[in-house]
């Protein structure tokens, strides 16, 4: 078996979202899958890119306080400040050299929005 150490590899967990937004004078509901991928060069000890434990954990906290909630009552203007406001929260629990990649929603029809790092 040949090194890995020259490749990039990703790997994401997933967790389902609903939220409400204000779109003009209405008010949309959303039901999200929200994506967030890791990438590293080369894979650890364990050969994974990182250990997600604690990457999901703080995914979870940090989708609990939004789930059916309306995102202008947390100061969030629609989707794109959702994904870009979880980014910023994540990042952090991604350990070096590992980093994190995106966060992408995917809404019920699967339009796709990512925000990258």
């Amino acid at each position: 078996m040949g090194s890995t150490s020259a490749l990039h590899f990703e790997a994401a967990v997933t967790r389902p979202l609903s939220v409400v937004f204000r779109a003009g004078e209405a008010w949309e509901g959303h039901d999200y899958t929200v994506e967030v991928v890791a990438t590293r060069q080369g894979l650890d000890g364990f050969d994974v890119v990182v250990d997600f434990r604690d990457l999901e954990a703080a995914l979870d906290r940090s989708l609990a306080p939004l789930q059916g909630r309306l995102l202008s009552e947390l100061g969030l203007d629609g989707p794109l400040a959702l994904a870009q406001r979880l980014l910023a929260e994540l990042a952090p629990f991604v350990p070096s050299p590992a980093r994190l990649k995106e966060v992408a929603l995917t809404d019920g029809r699967g339009r796709r929005m990512v925000v990258l790092s």
